[in-house]
C-alpha cells in the first residue's frame, strides 16, 4: 500500500494525466509527469514535470528514481520506454497490456483466443494482401492501420473491392488490418478496475455516440439491448484483465448486435467514455485507477442519480463554456489547452440526474 506523500509517475501530459493527477492529489500523493511535449496540461496541476524524449534513458532513469510507482495516461507510449522503466520501478498496467493494445491485429487475436466475439479480420501487410483479405472477408469493410490511429484516424471504409486502391492510399499505405463490417444497434463501453489483489469492479455501461469518428456523448442509462449484453461483455473484459494480470482501469469498446456484444478495441487506461464517473459515480475512474495502482481498497463504482450525460467539447465548442456554466445542473471541465482546432478535445460537460443541455453543434 503506497503511503501518502509518495510520488506517482505518469507517462503522458494530456487531459487524462491531468485528471489522474487531481485524483492522486485528493488521496495525498504527489505526481510527476513525464512527456516529450512542451505543452502539458497535466503538468499544470502536478508537483513535478520532466520534459524529455521517450528514449532518453538517463532522464528516464532519473524519473524512475524520483517515483514510487509509474502509470501511463495513453496507450501510445513506446513499449521500450515502459520496459526500461519496469527495470527500475513498478509500472502498472504492465508492458504486455501496452504491447497488445498498440497492435490491432494482436488485440483482435488475443480477444478471439479468449473466446471473445470480434468482427472477421485479416492482416494486410501490403497492397496485394488487401485483395486477398477482401476476397476472404468481403465488403463492406473497414481498413485500419495496425498501429496508431484514434478518434477515427488511420481508417478507411470500403463499400466494395473497387475502393481498395483509394483506401490503401487513405491510410498512408501502412501495414493494416481489414475488418468486416458489423451491423450494430449501439456502441458501448465496459470500464473496469482491477486491484493488485485481483479484485474487479465495473462501472455501468454508457451508450456512446460518435460524430466524425470522435466520441460526442456518453449517456446512461443505456438502451435495453446494451443492458441485455452488458454481463457477457463484462465477462469478456474480466478474462482479458485476468489474462494480463492487469492493475488499474481497463476499457473495452463493444458493438451491441443481434448476435450479442462484438468486441471492437480496448484501451489500457482511463477512458473518455468514463468521464461521466467524476460526478456520476460514487468513485470516479480516475480515483479508482490511483487506488488500484497504489494498492488501496477499491472504491464503489455504483451510479448516482440517473440520467447521466457526458458531452465532449470539441474544437470551437469550447466557446460554449460560459453558457454551460450558466446551467446550474451542468458540471464543466476545461482542459486548459491553448490551441483550438477542429477535432481536438478541449473539455467536457456532464449532467447528473437532469436532462442535458443543448445537443452537440
Amino acid at each position: 500500500m503506497l503511503s501518502p506523500g509518495s510520488t506517482i509517475g505518469i507517462l503522458g501530459g494530456g487531459q487524462l494525466g491531468r485528471m489522474l493527477g487531481l485524483a492522486a492529489a485528493q488521496l495525498g500523493y504527489k505526481v510527476h509527469i513525464y512527456a516529450p511535449d512542451a505543452e502539458s496540461v497535466a503538468a499544470e496541476v502536478t508537483a513535478h514535470h520532466s520534459q524529455a524524449a521517450w528514449d532518453d534513458e538517463p532522464r528516464l532513469a532519473a524519473f524512475a528514481a524520483a517515483c514510487d510507482i509509474v502509470t501511463f495516461e495513453f496507450e501510445n507510449v513506446p513499449v521500450d520506454t515502459v520496459r526500461f522503466l519496469s527495470g527500475h520501478v513498478a509500472v502498472h498496467p504492465g508492458v504486455r497490456a501496452l504491447e497488445i493494445a498498440q497492435d490491432r491485429l494482436a488485440e483482435k487475436a488475443f480477444v478471439a483466443d479468449l473466446g471473445g466475439r470480434t468482427a472477421p479480420f485479416a492482416a494486410v501487410p501490403d497492397r496485394a494482401a488487401l485483395d486477398s483479405a477482401l476476397a476472404a472477408i468481403g465488403a463492406p469493410a473497414i481498413l485500419k492501420t495496425v498501429r496508431l490511429g484514434y478518434d477515427g484516424k488511420g481508417q478507411a471504409r470500403l463499400a466494395s473491392a473497387d475502393d481498395a486502391d483509394a483506401a490503401w492510399d487513405a491510410i498512408g499505405r501502412h501495414a493494416a488490418i481489414l475488418e468486416g463490417f458489423v451491423a450494430f444497434a449501439h456502441e458501448f463501453s465496459v470500464i473496469l478496475v482491477r486491484g493488485i489483489d485481483g479484485e474487479v469492479r465495473f462501472w455501468d455501461s454508457s451508450v456512446n455516440v460518435h460524430e466524425n469518428g470522435i466520441l460526442a456523448t456518453a449517456s446512461l442509462p443505456p438502451p435495453s439491448i446494451i443492458l441485455g449484453q452488458q454481463d457477457e461483455a463484462r465477462a469478456m473484459m474480466a478474462k482479458v484483465a485476468d489474462a494480463l494480470d492487469y492493475v488499474g482501469v481497463l476499457t473495452g469498446e463493444f458493438f451491441a448486435t443481434d448476435a450479442g456484444p462484438v468486441f471492437n478495441e480496448m484501451a489500457p487506461r482511463v477512458h473518455n467514455s468514463g468521464h461521466w464517473t467524476i460526478e456520476g459515480a460514487v468513485t470516479s475512474q480516475f480515483e479508482n485507477h490511483i487506488r488500484a495502482i497504489a494498492g488501496l481498497p477499491l472504491g464503489s463504482t455504483a451510479c448516482g442519480p440517473l440520467p447521466v450525460v457526458m458531452r465532449n467539447l470539441i474544437g470551437d465548442q469550447i466557446a460554449e463554456v460560459p453558457d454551460l456554466l450558466a446551467d446550474e445542473n451542468c458540471h464543466v471541465h476545461h482542459y486548459s489547452k491553448t490551441e483550438v482546432r477542429e477535432g481536438r478535445k478541449l473539455g467536457h460537460a456532464t449532467w447528473v440526474g437532469f436532462a442535458a443541455g443543448p445537443p452537440p453543434a
